[in-house]
């Protein structure tokens, strides 16, 4: 019998609670709900979600980011005004999402508070377009942080959010779901029973759907901290798995130091190449064909940037450079889709083509 949506938010809210009070014992419990400087701690306190990078229950996380508490419920400004209009017409109950849907809850509406499995809440007014809100236990702020750049969590019209950096969209999201676009490419490299590489772990959307797919192991890498923060807090963002191993870190750097032919198949989804250029390097591609396996797959997300206006045609760069690295590569959609065959194939096959009879040219009608 399938579960309830209600189910599905509550659990979620309860894995990360007994996490913190497992971490941080009685901090942990005041943390959740206790009153501080006096007062019992409350057997069903309010409840708090913490982004502690690196103490997220079964994430694997290693991180050194600070305590910094947010909670569910998540809203969105469409939500919001659906609240605002049941109070003005004194609806009584509505079923909204409180976790950018992924389910759905039932919220009773009362004259100064709604209320909902999570508790009692104020109502929103204020929130803006293109933001996720969190509960501090005041009021509702946005989810977002600066670290070098300002990082933030966006809601999209499909319901998994997408982040930005600097105002900079990092998912695609016109035409899919970021979601459903990871299943897609996941698909591509065919995860089952393989060790996965994520080079650019994000959100998590494509450790997801590996984990989905049935990988044995997925080893996933981000070197920002505060986009484990943005993940800590996404009710999309994959927890709970033994298989999934997220480290803090520069791939681009940490990929000299992982052994020899130790994965299947990798998924490479960098920023762009104006912003991180030594994701698309040769010395990175090189780096990559020693860590993979023979006939191993790999996906390079690229995107689809205007060579007119870049003054590049990036991605037959980037198939170029990872031909010259042993990967037989080809155009995919907004990325390349490539296959480990070695650097001595890839020179025969080279030496092949050039040697073979050009096409007789039609004569001039």
């Amino acid at each position: 019998m399938a579960r309830p949506k209600r189910f599905e938010l509550l659990t979620f809210w309860f894995v990360a609670r007994r996490s913190i009070q497992l971490s941080y014992g009685r901090m942990g419990t005041r943390i959740l709900g206790g009153r501080p400087g006096g007062g019992k701690e409350e057997s069903s306190p309010r409840p708090f979600l913490l982004a502690l990078a690196g103490v997220i229950s079964g994430t694997g996380m290693e991180s050194s980011m600070e305590l910094f508490a947010l909670a569910p419920p998540l809203l969105t400004l469409e939500v919001a005004e659906r609240l605002i209009v049941a109070q003005d017409r004194g609806a009584g109950k509505l079923t909204v999402s409180l976790d950018l849907g992924k389910s759905t809850a039932i919220v009773e509406t009362g004259s100064d508070h709604w209320t909902c499995p999570l508790g009692e809440f104020p109502y929103p007014f204020g929130l803006k377009d293109r933001t996720v809100y969190g509960w501090t236990g005041d009021a509702f702020e946005p989810v977002m942080r600066f670290d070098g750049g300002l990082y933030k969590l966006v809601p999209t019209d499909w319901g998994p959010p997408t982040f930005e950096i600097d105002g900079i969209k990092m998912l695609p999201t016109a035409k899919v779901s970021p979601f459903e676009d990871a299943r897609i490419k996941v698909g591509l490299v065919q995860p089952r029973g393989k060790r996965i590489l994520d080079c650019c772990g994000g959100l998590g959307y494509f450790a997801h759907w590996c984990l989905i797919e049935g990988a044995a192991e997925v080893q996933s890498f981000e070197k920002s901290e505060a986009v484990l923060w943005l993940r800590s807090l996404n009710p999309w963002s994959p927890r709970g798995d033994s298989r999934l191993k997220v480290k803090v870190g520069d791939i681009s750097k940490i990929i000299h130091e992982l052994p020899a032919q130790h994965f299947d198949a990798i998924l490479h989804d960098p920023p762009r190449f104006g912003t991180a250029g030594e994701l698309y390097s040769q010395t990175f591609y090189d780096a990559l064909a020693r860590v993979i396996k023979r006939d191993g797959m790999l996906f390079h997300y690229t995107g689809t940037p205007n060579k007119l206006t870049s003054g590049r045609d990036v991605r037959m760069e980037v198939r170029r450079r990872l031909n010259k690295a042993g990967f037989a590569a080809e155009i995919e959609g907004d990325g390349i889709l490539a296959q480990h065959v070695g650097q001595r194939a890839m020179g025969q096959r080279a030496a092949a083509a050039a040697t073979r009879s050009p096409r007789p040219r039609r004569a001039p009608r």
